[in-house]
């Protein structure tokens, strides 16, 4: 992004010292001291743990002359670097994302959604492809520093931009949309995740619906057909355009809610969408299910469903990962986890041939919920007849999750992923097939260098 001395002024009023032509470029945004280079515009943040005002006295040696900072710091700023005042520098860095973005000449389309959202935003990028190069998301970049830096990076040659949304608690995403203001949003589901902060469905409900705070009048909202609670929430709050999607032989939607305005049926790992045959390029009827809400997404932006019949997509580690470790096959989903993130990783787990094993973690962020939920979803392995299953949990989630499971032959509870590598070594043979998945916290990773080669 090329800044404006004129543009900030509209924003921040007259700038402290230096004296600049109102046309002069002021260069590319940075909020990281370590990458500042010369013509930067530094935007110092602050954490819990950091606060980027400690750097000011280097921008002249970085060759950097200019700079918005927080209220009480302006004494600190070196002599002869142009600088704005504001309350806080964060929302400035959102200002300023708001800004470009409003110089860009393509789409942008935001995801959230209590499962699959990082899925989701990948088949997205994936799908839109066919316009060009498209700007999206990188890793944990969700968040109130995360977005407005994505949106930061995109320029002027790209055809679209995906735009990944977390939160912590309610008005997160109200503020991530408004620096973004989307031309489409996606709701991947309304489920558990972060109960423990927000209380209940209902109000993560109202939380995933703040993405349309900014979404464009003349914006779409894609949701899955048939959840009463999303329906009414977004009805509240949003009268535009919504496209919402299924795949046939999912339960029924109650009568009085809207029927589904596209629909995909899956048959010998291919999703048929308006009778074109796509390939799955990820696992699991979820995933297909994910793949049908990026389908609307790139029928929204004019591409037609034969257009994505070649789409390729990569995920980063820990997410819908399966590799061969000498015999033993192992879907390694040990990035994240929420309850139904949980039941659709056990569902395509019991979807493989063979001997089935499991290896679960924590789930966290779940508060008053947490024991019941965790409960539930060993109660699931049991349901599906697992060949084995280790709990890995020091607390009172893995006794729980121990007794909802006892029916199961195999059954181990231990308190680090590291620990999990006993049983197993007794249980797995060739030809075996292991899910690994926990949140991020439990860091189920560790585990893998110590699985058996079988």
């Amino acid at each position: 992004m090329t800044l404006l001395l004129q543009q900030l002024s509209d924003l921040w009023g007259a700038p402290r010292a230096g004296c600049v032509e109102p046309s002069v470029p002021l260069g590319r945004v940075c909020t990281d001291s370590r990458q500042l280079s010369p013509g930067d515009f530094f935007v110092p943040l602050v954490g819990e743990r950091f606060d980027g005002h400690r750097f000011l006295a280097q921008l002249p040696d970085k060759g950097v002359d200019a700079a918005v900072v927080a209220r009480g710091w302006e004494h600190s700023v070196p002599p002869g670097v142009l600088h704005w005042c504001v309350e806080d520098t964060l929302v400035a860095y959102q200002q300023l994302a708001l800004l470009h973005r409003r110089s860009l000449g393509h789409p942008l389309v935001a995801v959230t959604g209590s499962a699959g959202k990082t899925t989701t935003r990948e088949l997205i990028r994936a799908a839109l492809a066919p316009l060009g190069s498209v700007c999206a998301s990188e890793g944990n970049n969700n968040n109130d520093v995360g977005v407005p830096l994505t949106v930061l990076e995109s320029t002027a040659g790209d055809a679209a931009l995906v735009i990944e949304m977390g939160m912590r608690g309610p008005g997160e995403i109200a503020r991530l949309s408004r620096c973004c203001e989307p031309d489409v949003a996606v709701i991947t589901n309304i489920g558990t995740a972060h109960i423990g902060r927000l209380g209940s469905r209902a109000a993560i409900a109202a939380a995933k619906c703040e993405i349309t705070a900014a979404l464009k009048p003349d914006g779409l909202v894609v949701i899955p057909a048939g959840d009463a609670l999303l329906e009414s929430t977004l009805t509240a709050i949003w009268s535009g355009r919504v496209c919402r999607v299924q795949l046939a032989g999912d339960p029924s939607t109650n009568p009085e809610l809207p029927p589904a305005d596209l629909i995909g049926s899956v048959a010998a790992d291919q999703l048929v969408v308006n009778g074109v045959s796509l390939p799955l390029p990820l696992e699991g009827l979820h995933n297909a299910r994910n793949l049908i809400l990026a389908v609307s997404v790139a029928q929204e932006l004019g591409l037609s469903t034969a257009q994505l019949q070649s789409m390729q997509v990569s995920m980063s580690g820990g997410r819908n990962r399966r590799f061969q470790q000498g015999g033993l096959t192992v879907l390694d989903e040990t990035y994240n986890a929420s309850p139904e993130a949980m039941f659709a990783a056990l569902d395509l787990l019991a979807s493989q041939p063979g001997r089935r094993f499991a290896v679960l973690g924590t789930m966290l962020e779940l508060g008053d919920s947490s024991l019941e939920l965790h409960r539930q979803v060993a109660a699931r392995a049991a349901e599906l007849g697992l060949d084995g299953l280790v709990v890995v949990d020091a607390g009172e989630e893995g006794r729980v999750m121990q007794q909802a499971a006892s029916g199961l032959t195999r059954l181990a509870w231990v308190d680090t992923p590291e620990e999990a590598a006993s049983p197993l070594a007794e249980w797995l043979a060739a030809g075996d097939v292991l899910l690994l998945k926990g949140s991020r916290g439990v860091a189920l990773e560790r585990l893998l260098p110590q699985l058996p080669l079988l």
